[in-house]
């Protein structure tokens, strides 16, 4: 099954200080890159990385990465959904079964964590997401019978939430892996 990983990195950062997607680990790693990383070591045959704030200076830190492709979400103040939903749009192009949507600011979730949800991806129909310790997070499944749903739904900050409330979603332990905690401050 092809799945495509979709990192949203769109947002301002207002309690950060900065786009999101320009933070830098201790280390000087920028989060875009390890979240793409991330992505393709956990499974993912291309990555789609939606950018808003500050996009002109994070296009740069993806270049020369393979199987990487970036659009922008014009939208992307309104919140995550308008990101979402630019994103699964994009990916409707694509050859590709299902999506799994991971967030930029999730810095201690691994390729493991990944690789774990996307053996979960069997059919168009998947629908699944990370748990940590029985709470649900990211990353999110969603097979492609599912994008015009979520597209439609996204809104403001909710993202698929209010579409996964009333499906059927396959919860993944993924809590001895990772936390899952976004990180919104230095």
């Amino acid at each position: 099954m092809t799945t495509s990983g979709l990192l949203l990195a769109a947002g301002a950062g207002r309690r950060m200080g900065m786009p999101k997607a320009l933070v830098r680990d201790d280390d000087g790693t920028p989060w875009l890159t390890r979240s793409v990383q991330v992505l393709r070591e956990g499974g993912c045959d291309r990555v789609v990385v939606v950018l808003g704030a500050g996009a002109d200076e994070a296009e740069p830190l993806l270049d020369g990465l393979d199987g990487v492709s970036t659009v922008r979400s014009e939208d992307w103040s309104s919140g995550m959904g308008a990101s979402l939903a630019t994103g699964l749009a994009a990916l409707d192009e694509a050859d590709t079964e299902a999506a799994l949507v991971h967030l930029v600011d999730l810095p201690d979730v691994t390729a493991e964590v990944v690789a774990r949800v996307l053996a979960t991806a069997t059919s168009s129909q998947a629908l699944a997401r990370a748990s940590y310790d029985g709470r649900p997070g990211h990353p999110v499944l969603i097979g492609r019978d599912h994008w015009l749903g979520v597209i439609t739904s996204a809104t403001g900050d909710q993202g698929a939430r209010t579409y996964l409330a009333s499906h059927e979603v396959t919860l993944v332990e993924c809590g001895d892996l990772a936390s899952g905690a976004d990180v919104d401050r230095r």
